[in-house]
């Protein structure tokens, strides 16, 4: 019902946009250059048993690029918005990530996998290395949400696998334009189309990132 109301609202005030949606998947547009990419839950199972963790999410993509997000967190009030260029805010106030340096120092939000996921014994690797080497480590239950606290300073760093583009569209963009960073946990290719994000600031990322290399060696 929700991604039902998006998109009705979205067709009207954009007529001829495409949408790539959690539910409904891709549906064409008339105009072959934009694109709203939608999660209309996202951090389902948090919502499911009232835990106030979980977002709407919504991207604007313009000939392959995402240059607009919306994420809005409906029990906290808090609407995490970005433009490409013009800056990342949260309810008006305008965004930084953190500037922390030292990988011991960091807050990593990191998404533990469900039950039966091929991402579980290498989840299990990656948690124990990282244990070792920062300050702390939570799970959010919505990378969507998490995204937005990287970009808001709230924490340092962040590591999800297995992801949907609609997960972490809108993200990727408040992160950007916060000042920070996110790659593909394994590669230099891009997250939207692996399903696997890491992000942090310039100088936390690529110790995040060799965090997980070292996981994945061991």
């Amino acid at each position: 019902r929700c991604e039902k109301v998006l998109r009705a609202v979205l067709e009207k005030a954009r007529p001829g946009y495409g949408f790539l949606m959690e539910e409904s998947g891709t549906v064409a547009g008339t105009d072959p250059d934009h694109r709203f990419i939608i999660d209309p839950i996202d951090g389902t199972t948090n919502f499911m048993h009232s835990l106030p963790l979980f977002a709407v999410s919504v991207a604007l993509e313009r000939k392959g690029e995402i240059v607009a997000a919306v994420t809005y967190n409906p029990i906290s009030d808090e609407m995490f918005t970005a433009e490409k260029g013009s800056g990342a805010f949260m309810n008006n106030r305008r965004l930084r990530v953190a500037a922390r340096r030292e990988l011991h120092e960091a807050l990593v939000a990191y998404e533990i996998p469900n039950r039966g996921s091929k991402d579980l014994p290498l989840s299990r690797a990656e948690i124990g290395v990282l244990q070792g080497r920062v300050n702390g480590i939570r799970g959010m239950g919505s990378v969507a949400l998490g995204l937005g606290y990287l970009a808001a300073g709230r924490v340092d760093a962040l590591v999800c696998r297995n992801i949907q583009s609609w997960d972490i569209a809108a993200g990727v963009l408040l992160v950007r334009e916060a000042g920070g960073f996110t790659a593909d946990c394994d590669s230099e290719a891009n997250p939207l189309e692996t399903g696997n994000i890491a992000g942090g600031n310039a100088d936390l990322l690529p110790l995040l990132k060799q965090a997980l290399k070292d996981a994945r060696t061991a």
